[in-house]
């Protein structure tokens, strides 16, 4: 009992240690094997969700049982008309089922689950009600699912929700495998296209991750679920409403140090990147950028002003060859 509360103790003074204004806006870190919170912020706001819906549509798919072989042609129906978001799947390409599931979980692509859900026994009423039934069945009671790309603002979940669904989504190796890969080549109309995943990490070095789903739209912001490995423990975390890409993966990279027991989070992006063990490149913070900016400014000017010079200089020697 005493040692069950030191170490409760410990944690607790350790998250403190590590207090952090976290780029997102709500955050959920939960250790997998015992279900303990490790980090929390505002796990229970309301918010949109953008394409971290896509899990609950592969799930819904894959719940099916449906034949991941068969041919399934992108329509016009599956073209976005809500954002107007771009695609590189075009309409009229017939790609396998497994494809197109795959193209919406790793790149993300809108139209590909617009066609999962379109194609679905039943249309996309039929899909929405299969959708309805495994929220409830998760328990995921602040949670409304409108349609299968995220692209409405009225999908809306909370980090806790999210959370039960990214656990439940484990369970399918297809999800599992389709999320952690860094690329694949598609067979699009007879021609191999390669699409890439949407989280930067996946693949990066130093990241042990089981998980991926990324999210944008403008009222949901940055998002993002991962189930990762650090310092031999697993833990899901949730993301929701970041505001840059580098906001999302500075604080993905500061969960992973309290994870790990590193002494204190990383503050600044410069540092972030190095603090990634050779991850991916990093965009220069704001600052770093109009430095540059500033400089290459000063440069231009130097290059002109002596340019105006030796102009200068060569009109008095030509008027005083001419006296």
């Amino acid at each position: 009992m005493i040692k069950h509360l030191f170490a409760t103790a410990l944690m607790t003074l350790s998250a403190a240690a590590f207090a952090v204004p976290f780029g997102s806006q709500s955050v959920l870190v939960v250790e997998n094997d015992t279900g303990k919170i490790l980090l929390e912020k505002n796990a229970d706001t309301v918010v949109p969700i953008a394409s971290l819906t896509k899990l609950m549509t592969a799930m819904v798919v894959l719940d099916a049982k449906l034949d991941m072989n068969e041919q399934i042609e992108i329509d016009r129906d599956d073209v976005d008309r809500v954002k107007f978001s771009s695609s590189r799947v075009p309409v009229g390409a017939s790609i396998s089922r497994s494809d197109v599931l795959h193209l919406a979980l790793m790149s993300s692509d809108n139209r590909a689950a617009a066609a999962l859900a379109r194609t679905y026994p039943g249309g996309n009423e039929a899909f929405k009600a299969a959708v309805r039934r495994k929220i409830r069945a998760l328990g995921m009671t602040q949670t409304t699912i409108e349609e299968p790309t995220g692209l409405s603002p009225h999908n809306r979940s909370t980090a806790g929700d999210l959370v039960k669904m990214a656990v439940a989504s484990v369970r399918y190796p297809d999800i599992v495998r389709m999320t952690t890969e860094t690329k694949e080549m598609i067979d699009i109309n007879g021609r191999g296209v390669e699409y890439h995943n949407t989280n930067r990490l996946v693949g990066a070095k130093g990241w042990d991750i089981g998980l991926s789903k990324t999210g944008y739209t403008n009222e949901a912001g940055r998002c993002l679920i991962m189930n990762i490995t650090a310092a031999g423990k697993k833990a899901t975390l949730v993301l929701l409403n970041a505001g840059a890409s580098s906001a999302r993966v500075l604080d993905a990279l500061n969960i992973r140090r309290f994870m790990t027991g590193d002494a204190a989070p990383v503050a600044r992006v410069a540092r972030a990147a190095r603090a990634s063990s050779g991850g991916p490149r990093i965009k220069a913070s704001a600052g770093s950028v109009k430095a540059k900016a500033k400089a290459r400014t000063k440069l231009v000017k130097s290059k002109v002003q002596a340019t105006k010079n030796r102009k200068v200089a060569k009109v008095k020697t030509t008027r005083k060859r001419r006296d």
